[in-house]
C-alpha cells in the first residue's frame, strides 16, 4: 500500500468518475467500493447501499473516490499531471480527458467533465527548459500561446537562433 493516496470529493458520481478515468488509463483497475449503511444518516444523508467510496489505481497510483456532497468541488489549487513520452500520448489523453463536457484550459491545462484538473506535459518540456536560459524563454513564450501542448513547436522555440 503506497504512503500517501488521492483523495477526491464528488458530489455523487464518484463511481462514475472512477470507471471514467480507468477507462482512459491503460493500466487503471476499480478497487474496493464502500457502501453508506444507516449509521450517520444524520450527518451524511445518503441513502443506505449507496456507493460511499471507489478505490482506484490509474498506472499503479492509488486514489479515493467518495461520494461526499455538493459541499465541496475542485478547483486548479490541485491538479493531476500526466507526464507524456510523445505527442500520440499528449493526443490521446488530452481528447480523452476534454471528452463529454471537459474544457480545454491553456498551458497543457484541462478540466475534465467532472470538474478536476490535469495537466498533460510532455516529458521533453522540462528538458527543454532546463537548457539554455535564452531558449527556455523562447520555449516559455510559445507555451504560454498554447492550449494543448505540440512538442515539434516547444523544439523548435527551443533551436530558433536569438
Amino acid at each position: 500500500m503506497q504512503k500517501i493516496t488521492t483523495f477526491l470529493w464528488f458530489n455523487d458520481n464518484a463511481e462514475e468518475a472512477a470507471n471514467f478515468y480507468v477507462s482512459v488509463f491503460k493500466n487503471g483497475r476499480i478497487g474496493r467500493i464502500s457502501r453508506y449503511g444507516d449509521a450517520g444518516q444524520d450527518v451524511h444523508g445518503r441513502p443506505p447501499g449507496s456507493v460511499m467510496t471507489v478505490e482506484f489505481a490509474l498506472d499503479g497510483q492509488q486514489f479515493v473516490a467518495l461520494n461526499g456532497g455538493p459541499v465541496f468541488t475542485f478547483n486548479e489549487a490541485i491538479s493531476l499531471v500526466i507526464n507524456c513520452e510523445s505527442q500520440d500520448e499528449v493526443d490521446y489523453f488530452w481528447d480523452k480527458l476534454t471528452a463529454g463536457g471537459g474544457k480545454p484550459v491553456q498551458c497543457g491545462w484541462l478540466r475534465d467533465k467532472f470538474g478536476l484538473s490535469w495537466q498533460v506535459v510532455p516529458t521533453a518540456l522540462s528538458k527543454l527548459m532546463s537548457g539554455d536560459p535564452a531558449a527556455a524563454n523562447r520555449v516559455m513564450e510559445a507555451m504560454l500561446k498554447m492550449v494543448k501542448l505540440d512538442i515539434k513547436t516547444l523544439e523548435q522555440a527551443a533551436a530558433k537562433a536569438a
